[in-house]
């Protein structure tokens, strides 16, 4: 490796002009890159409510639907607005209580129909809309901006694609101010505990370009999910920022064995660096990877770019940086300065009352597991935006006015005799919850001929191949009572016709739950075996994996534990990802500790002393990482005003401290205990003979 970083030292100009042209292709490839704001859309396609989603779009030509709440408009006023929303590009049809070329005439409508689609107290009405596009396509999210454009708040639109398209105002927006948080935060804390200004522009300068050329490339996937361009810039920073830190410390140990010689200096630190880096870097790398084994695909999405993300920062560590700090080495001795960080030399305490952390370690670990198990968490978005925003008002407005909360649709066989059609739609309506079930034979009934209906009108609700049957619901999405109401008619239907589908948001998010729950489950243990057989590989041990394993994963119990003693209710996905990115991301500093402490032990050291001195050594450096991690991901958890992100940043935020100190204490006192076992059943550990 030394020839490696002599090369990066020799090139160093030629590396630095060529890394700035880079970004421009990146650039192109960043802003060229779709982003996906539904995350339902990342389900598995073979299950029956996607399936029942591109027969919606095939065989209807509907890709999305939404109810739209009007209030303050009259019967007349609603008849125009119907015009105007039809006349919209990828508006397919329009369902409501006015009269109109193809909505039901009115007075065909059953009694009980028409006061659920107008409320007679407030005046306020109910209006189904349905797109020729797919749910989160950008042909729809562009005419929900065009209906909302049509009235003064009077017209509000509930459905996931309104929710959708409120995400993407919300992310366009705050991603940057993620960023400029993120970097800004991160800069401060390395300003504190770092001895040099410059340094922190230079690290940030860095990783910065390995940030934009990790998100340039995510053009080649064609999209990317908006949580995964919410968080890749802020974790790449924060999960990275630990290798700039490790080559700054060895070059500044090497400038003290080469005096006078910077380039030497700097060829050695990049060669020590990529030795140690790349082994942690491997672990960080698997974690993500452990996310591509979800059934959901969104975990494939954050763990492919997040993995890239590592490669990108690794690569840049040992040739952009070297390159910039070694061509910027003038104003960085300009602008040096006493470190204001505390020079920590806990190892003697920490080795000599090893027991006392010993024992916090076995008091803590029952009630920490136990909370992470028995966390409670949420699947529906809506609840979780902000009041202001339009689809939550039409959410607050359906559920207020209307009694209303998700709405699902039947797909069932066009060619179900009238009477069964009726009888089953009669079934439906008596299933607690349900407020109403609209399809052609619930409106004419089993009595009237369906020549009396004018063919635009039957062909909303039937096609020839399948009929459309809307159900409404009191319930909101994502909770134990819609999808126990969903089991029931889903039962209903199979037994009418057994291919019959019930799909929309609510049934989607009922297999989001079966799904996410074994894949925590899945990830969990990938993750774990993963990082197990290469902390093996690179410590050579057999002993160190369980040890470092264990330390960790009690940092994620005590961590994923604390929401269920606060009552706080989680995202879904947290469960999911937190563990492993926590696990795959802070490993690193254990490898970091367990390497020095290898180091001393091979040279001859007894354990309290080794073990003091590697904790000594390496805690600053620990230290400065996690903090930084720290102060990346808490600002924008405080910010963000999407509680999906904020929650995870959050999370992501503790875990960092959570893991530092028990790296501090807990780590420590295991080699204390364990050190014995680790010298017998580890190569390297024991110093060499003397012939």
């Amino acid at each position: 490796m030394i020839n490696f970083g002599k090369a990066v030292v020799k090139f160093r100009i030629p590396i630095v002009i060529i890394s700035f042209l880079l970004l421009i292709p990146a650039g192109i490839g960043y802003f060229n890159t779709r982003i996906n704001y539904d995350i339902l859309s990342y389900l598995p396609g073979d299950i029956e409510t996607m399936e029942g989603q591109d027969i919606l779009l095939e065989e209807f030509g509907t890709g999305a639907f939404s109810v739209c709440a009007i209030e303050g408009m009259d019967d007349k006023g609603v008849a125009d607005l119907e015009k105007e929303i039809k006349e919209i590009s990828h508006v397919k049809e329009v369902i409501c209580y006015a009269a109109g070329d193809v909505s039901i005439p009115i007075d065909v409508l059953p009694e009980d129909m028409r006061s659920e689609l107008k409320n007679p107290d407030t005046g306020s009405q109910l209006m189904i809309i349905t797109f020729d596009t797919s749910m989160s396509a950008d042909e729809t999210l562009e005419s929900i901006d065009k209906i909302r454009d049509l009235t003064d708040k009077q017209c509000l639109l509930s459905g996931m694609s309104a929710v959708v398209a409120d995400i993407k105002i919300i992310c366009e927006s705050e991603v940057p101010i993620y960023v400029a948080i993120a970097g800004g935060l991160s800069a401060l804390v390395l300003a504190v505990t770092m001895d040099c200004f410059l340094l922190p522009v230079l690290f940030l300068l860095s990783i910065g370009m390995a940030i934009i050329y990790n998100l340039g490339s995510n053009f080649v996937t064609g999209e990317i999910s908006f949580i995964t361009q919410a968080l890749a810039a802020v974790l790449q920073l924060a999960v990275t920022m630990d290798y700039s830190i490790f080559l700054w410390h060895s070059y500044e140990e090497n400038k003290g064995r080469y005096p006078g010689d910077k380039n030497r200096a700097m060829a050695h630190a990049i060669s020590q660096t990529i030795t140690s880096v790349v082994g942690s870097s491997i672990t960080t790398i698997a974690g993500f990877l452990a996310m591509c084994f979800m059934t959901f695909t969104l975990g494939m999405d954050l763990g492919i770019v997040m993995a890239k993300g590592v490669v990108f920062g690794v690569i840049g560590c040992v040739t952009i940086l070297p390159s910039m700090i070694l061509v910027m080495d003038k104003p960085i001795e300009k602008t040096r300065h006493r470190s204001l960080f505390p020079d920590f030399k806990i190892g003697k305490f920490v080795t000599k009352n090893f027991w006392i952390f010993i024992l916090l370690f076995l008091i803590i670990i029952g009630p920490a597991f136990y909370g992470q198990n028995n966390n409670k968490v949420y699947y529906d978005l809506v609840g979780t935006l902000p009041d202001n925003l339009e689809s939550v008002q039409a959410a607050a407005v359906l559920e207020d006015e209307f009694d209303m909360g998700a709405t699902h649709v039947i797909l069932a066989d066009a060619n179900m005799p009238s009477k069964e059609a009726y009888n089953m739609i009669k079934e439906i309506k008596k299933v607690e919850g349900v407020k109403l079930a609209l399809g052609i034979d619930s409106i004419i009934g089993p009595a009237i001929p369906r020549d009396l209906i004018p063919d635009k009108a039957l062909e909303v609700l039937n096609d020839g191949t399948y009929q459309m049957i809307y159900v409404m619901s009191e319930y909101k999405t994502g909770t134990d009572d819609v999808n126990d109401q969903c089991d029931e008619i889903r039962d209903i239907v199979k037994n009418y016709d057994e291919s019959a589908m019930l799909i929309g948001e609510a049934p989607c998010t009922q297999d989001l739950i079966k799904i996410t729950d074994i894949d925590f489950k899945t990830v969990s243990a990938v993750s774990i075996i993963l990082i197990f057989i290469i902390i093996a590989i690179v410590l050579k041990s057999i002993s160190l994996p369980v040890i470092l394993v264990s330390v960790i994963e009690f940092a994620i119990f005590i961590n994923m534990g604390i929401p269920h003693y606060t009552g706080t209710v989680l995202p879904f996905i947290a469960s999911i990802v937190i563990g492993t990115i926590q696990l795959g991301a802070t490993v690193d500093y254990a490898i970091l500790m367990t390497n020095r402490y290898k180091r001393e032990r091979s040279r001859g050291a007894r354990k309290r002393d080794a073990i003091e001195t590697a904790l000594n050594t390496s805690i600053q450096s620990v230290f400065v990482s996690a903090l930084s991690f720290f102060a990346a991901t808490f600002g924008v958890g405080v910010y963000s005003s999407i509680d999906m992100i904020s929650s995870l940043c959050v999370l992501l935020a503790r875990g960092a401290i959570v893991s530092l100190f028990v790296v501090a204490f807990i780590l420590p006192a295991m080699f204390v205990v364990f050190d014995k076992i680790i010298l017998n059943t580890s190569i390297g550990f024991k110093p060499k003979k003397e012939v």
